[in-house]
């Protein structure tokens, strides 16, 4: 059996406050979700069991988020990508994060085994 969770991929290279950095953190777990359960609903009742496990990571560039979500669209996992709205400390349309799963353990890993935690 499985183990599921979520991943959040954020951006290190661009000044966020605490506040706003969880705001991305949670647009992106909330898209990546509704990604699941358009395509992948067994995951994410299987994810919803066990507990929901998330893990943040970082990333220091928009070309290496980007080369991430392409990756995990290429593995067809449920990914989402956030760009801000602009209405407070970044300008419009900046991209912020990804979310990727919930999705098996090991695909993700496949994808974000070597960054690390934010």
């Amino acid at each position: 059996m499985s183990c599921y969770k979520q991943v959040i991929l954020v951006r290190t290279d661009i000044e966020m406050s605490k506040g706003k950095l969880a705001v991305q953190v949670a647009h992106a777990s909330v898209s990546a979700l509704m990604e699941a359960l358009k395509r992948k609903r067994e995951w994410v009742e299987e994810w919803l069991e066990k507990g929901q496990k998330k893990v943040v990571l970082k990333v220091t560039s928009l070309r290496e988020l980007m080369s991430l979500y392409e990756e995990a669209k290429r593995f067809d996992l449920p990914v989402s990508l956030v760009a801000d709205a602009g209405l407070t400390e970044l300008p419009e349309g900046t991209i912020t994060a990804v979310g990727i799963g919930p999705a098996p353990d090991e695909l993700i890993d496949k994808i974000t085994g070597s960054l690390k935690l934010l």
